[in-house]
């Protein structure tokens, strides 16, 4: 049997890399991955910056070329011409999308805007204060409390912009739904996911679903896991 054509550089721990994952699992594309934490030696010798993932494509037309492809979106669109179906795209009309480019908006918000305040500002902070114990429960709620705060706007306003019910944009699964989804269930896993709405929680039990997402669940913190 011939090695997989990709391989995907970040520990499953991380959000982008797992969005990743989740849509090379869903699409059935075969790939290895290198566990690495963001900033080692591994991930700067993927990315010039040291983030993840990247995307090690190893051919191209039966071709070695081994090439190194940096960066989320750039990685999603390349999988979506590699392995256009099953579809992971939001056409016009579709849902609450009027225009198909609203899909990559709302990924780009998440990537943007949630990250920083779902992990950087909320879920980080929390693990680290629970592993370390010197703090109670009640004094970890009340250091990060203003970044709670901020997490309560940004979570009534990435709801907004979905539809009432099914995934982000309605009946149909896209990009966006895999974008939102590692961040929500890092957040779900710590007290603080008592914040998730009815709305935000049944799409969440819809996400769990999927093959795609029991299949990128080990190794994250729903399942108590810490990066390596």
């Amino acid at each position: 049997m011939a090695p997989p054509s990709y391989t995907i550089i970040g520990t499953p721990f991380s959000t982008f890399t797992r969005s990743i994952t989740l849509a090379l699992n869903y699409k059935g594309l075969p790939f290895n991955q290198v566990r690495c934490v963001p900033h080692s030696d591994t991930a700067y010798d993927n990315h010039p910056f040291g983030f993840l993932p990247t995307l090690i494509i190893h051919e191209i037309d039966g071709k070695r070329v081994d090439l190194k492809l940096r960066e989320s979106m750039a990685i999603a669109c390349f999988i979506d011409r590699v392995a256009p179906e099953p579809s992971l795209l939001i056409s016009a009309g579709q849902g609450k999308a009027l225009v198909e480019e609203q899909m990559w908006e709302f990924v780009s918000l998440v990537g943007a805007h949630g990250f920083s305040v779902v992990e950087a500002g909320v879920v980080k902070p929390r693990i680290a204060a629970n592993d370390e114990g010197k703090l109670t429960d009640t004094e970890i709620r009340k250091q990060i409390q203003p970044a709670v705060d901020h997490l309560r706007k940004l979570l009534h306003k990435m709801e907004e912009l979905m539809a009432d019910d099914g995934y982000v944009f309605g009946s149909k699964l896209s990009w966006a739904d895999f974008f939102l989804f590692p961040l929500l269930a890092d957040l779900k896993a710590i007290p603080e996911g008592d914040l998730l709405s009815p709305r935000l929680l049944r799409w969440m039990e819809n996400m769990n679903k999927l093959e795609a997402v029991q299949a990128t669940t080990h190794g994250t913190l729903s399942v108590g896991a810490r990066p390596p």
